[in-house]
């Protein structure tokens, strides 16, 4: 997606660790207009998959997944939690999930109200590294019994390979910029 990468380019840093800052766009400071466009194109690439719910971990992916979601006929938004609250309750699917930028393992839940084996899940969030926030949430899709339709990126960090294990479990992943090197303070494309 050719807007995105040039947003990346313009807006971008590169911090020390492997780390691509995009918080005055995406995860922090959202441009609405550019997650529009992030959505449509998700709704291009699905295009045919029967969407019945968007699943995404908090809290960078909700704001991308809201706005996707009215590109599937505003189908509703799971978000799985990072932590145990009050108003969470019954039974929960569970997954661990480890973060490569703050290095921390949860266990992330989601109600089993919301999703079931009727469903047909995408999955959407901001970043893929190493993977384990997809992994984690294609057990929960898993857990539930639904169908799991695939797995939107807005930026993939190739290099760390999270992209590789995703497509190796036989999962469909559509990243919409691909990173393929940050050496040097430089961002390089791998398409």
């Amino acid at each position: 997606m050719e807007l995105l990468k040039q947003r990346i380019l313009r807006d971008g840093q590169v911090k020390e660790g492997g780390v691509l800052k995009v918080d005055s766009f995406l995860n922090h400071q959202m441009d609405v207009t550019l997650l529009n466009e992030i959505g449509r194109e998700f709704r291009r690439r699905f295009d045919g998959a029967a969407i019945t719910k968007i699943v995404t971990i908090e809290a960078s992916g909700i704001g991308i997944a809201a706005i996707a979601a009215q590109h599937f006929g505003s189908v509703p938004v799971i978000f799985a939690k990072k932590t145990r609250s009050r108003n969470l309750d019954g039974a929960l699917y569970t997954a661990k999930v480890h973060s490569f930028t703050k290095d921390i393992t949860y266990d992330v839940q989601l109600s089993k109200k919301f999703l079931g084996p009727q469903d047909t899940v995408l999955i959407l969030d901001d970043f893929l590294a190493r993977g384990q926030a997809l992994l984690g949430l294609i057990d929960i899709v898993r857990q539930a019994g639904a169908q799991c339709a695939g797995c939107g990126i807005v930026i993939e960090k190739q290099q760390q390979g999270g992209g590789a294990l995703v497509r190796a479990a036989g999962v469909r992943l559509e990243s919409l910029a691909v990173i393929a090197s940050l050496e040097n303070g430089t961002v390089t494309f791998a398409q």
